[in-house]
């Protein structure tokens, strides 16, 4: 078996019935070495063109899976780059600008970002904004 690169392109090699055929393409051309003189050179010929025909079109096929396999993950890449795009928009639409300030100090300085503190502003609480009032006064007159 031939393994090809790496797991990628799923270690593939010749394999079943294409892999008896090269198997047996290979026998007869060891069979004729030993039978012969020299006086077919053009027969071995053809049995090397075949062989290599034949590993040209497995190497074609895991070529193009592999393609296939690169294609759909950078499909997959761009589809989460533009998700990422988006959530970054949002998060700089909701950042107040004492936060954004902070955040482009650290960018500038390399600096890991702090963990929120009471002193640093932050967007409004959504569930602090929507709570009805929970205290009741009784009837009014």
């Amino acid at each position: 078996m031939i393994p090809l690169t790496d797991g990628s392109m799923r270690a593939r090699g010749v394999q079943g019935h294409d892999e008896m055929a090269m198997k047996l393409l290979f026998w007869e051309l060891e069979q004729h070495l030993k039978s012969s003189s020299g006086a077919s050179v053009v027969a071995i010929d053809n049995k090397i063109e075949q062989a290599m025909d034949l590993v040209k079109s497995h190497l074609m096929y895991a070529v193009r899976e592999e393609v296939e396999v690169l294609k759909e993950q950078i499909k997959e890449l761009i589809d989460r780059n533009s998700q990422l795009e988006q959530e970054n928009i949002l998060l700089k639409t909701l950042a107040s600008p004492e936060q954004m300030a902070q955040f482009q100090a650290q960018v500038q300085t390399g600096s890991p970002p702090l963990p929120p503190t009471a002193a640093t502003p932050g967007p409004p609480n959504t569930t602090q904004l929507t709570q009805p009032n929970s205290h009741s006064s009784g009837p009014s007159a």
